[in-house]
């Protein structure tokens, strides 16, 4: 399989209540089975379950993610599609993670990351353990890279994806007001010089302390945007096909050009 469809559910999200949240995004999975034509991978935002409700982390995240896990695959499995799973609150015996499930259409999860850049203005740091690996994935044929929010600043850590094979970049974010143009630009930026599609989900409404604009985005790997939300509840689809990915490496071949030896500090 070569072109795949994608749905990115750009919602609210229930500050601190992963019962609410959880509710709601199965009432967006109803909606994704009305889409034509039918996704085959689908996207949710970072944190969906509690918000950036970080003081109570303690008394909300999901113990080892069994919960989510348990859903997620259903949901899977129920409408047959990948789920790239968002972000939520995974509680572990060290610490809290702000951790992402992949589901195959099987209903099997196939990877797991947990963020590794914790974001200080948002004291993601006081709250958060930090994750320690970066890994590629396999969605059906394509080769993929999962990143969150925060991560896409640190380009060190997407190139590496890049340079495992990775094709197409996956970004859950909430990521606030007012800066917009980081988001689109840095983006678009990591596609362009990774030469791999990005797509990228962030969510809409507000909590406490920020608003947040939406904007998902799909990006080819030229850096042309094909598909962009607003700023309100929707779902942003879109399509990727993995030969526009071979055939721009082809034409400016930046991975064969480069010179590594000359990039130790």
């Amino acid at each position: 399989m070569n072109t795949y469809t994608i749905a990115m559910i750009q919602m609210d999200i229930v500050f601190g209540s992963p019962e609410q949240n959880r509710e709601r995004v199965r009432e967006k999975f109803e909606k994704i089975k009305e889409l034509t034509p039918k996704p085959d991978i689908v996207l949710l935002p970072e944190l969906w379950d509690t918000g950036y409700d970080l003081k109570r982390l303690d008394e909300i995240a999901d113990p080892n993610g069994a919960y989510t896990r348990e859903m997620l695959a259903e949901l899977a499995n129920q409408y047959g599609v990948y789920i790239i799973g968002g972000s939520v609150a995974e509680q572990k015996a060290e610490g809290t993670y702000n951790t992402s499930f992949v589901f195959a259409p099987d209903g099997q999860l196939i990877h797991e990351y947990r963020k590794a850049h914790l974001f200080r203005l948002m004291e993601e740091e006081k709250y958060l353990q930090a994750g320690q690996e970066l890994l590629s994935f396999q969605v059906g044929e394509m080769p993929a890279f999962l990143q969150i929010c925060y991560d896409i600043r640190f380009p060190e850590g997407i190139r590496t994806g890049a340079l495992t094979g990775a094709e197409v970049l996956f970004v859950v974010a909430e990521w606030p007001n007012p800066r917009l143009a980081h988001w689109r630009q840095l983006l678009i930026a990591r596609a362009i010089e990774n030469q791999m599609y990005v797509v990228a989900c962030n969510r809409v409404g507000s909590d406490l302390n920020n608003t947040f604009f939406g904007h998902s985005l799909i990006i080819d790997p030229w850096g042309e945007v094909i598909a962009e939300g607003g700023e309100g509840e929707e779902i942003v689809t879109g399509t990727i096909t993995r030969e526009l990915v071979a055939d721009v490496r082809k034409r400016i071949p930046i991975f064969s050009d480069r010179r590594p030896h000359l990039y130790t500090l």
